[in-house]
């Protein structure tokens, strides 16, 4: 006669590891789909970084007709278009 004593508790543990398994495939896939979300982010700053460092160029290059480096008119207001500034609301405290 042959005692099963521990197959239960091989079973029960066979069930927790697959349990883990699954929970490992989901948070992977997760995962994936948030690596995903942050490569299409990146690629979209870095456009944004690209075509606003084209409007500085363009506005340094309008106002060095007038004599100044480039330095000079870091230091003075150069209006970029309204595009490339985001405005947020004010925050609106309640009492």
């Amino acid at each position: 006669m042959r005692f099963y004593l521990f197959e239960r508790q091989t079973d029960a543990h066979i069930r927790k590891s697959r349990e883990y398994l699954e929970d490992a495939h989901v948070r992977w896939i997760d995962h994936q789909a948030a690596a995903e979300h942050h490569g299409a982010l990146a690629n979209m700053y870095a456009a944004r970084i690209a075509r606003i460092e084209g409007e500085v160029r363009d506005a340094f290059q309008l106002g060095s007709g007038s004599g100044q480096s480039e330095g000079e008119a870091v230091h003075k207001n150069v209006r970029l278009t309204s595009d490339s500034v985001v405005s947020y609301p004010s925050r609106v405290l309640h009492p």
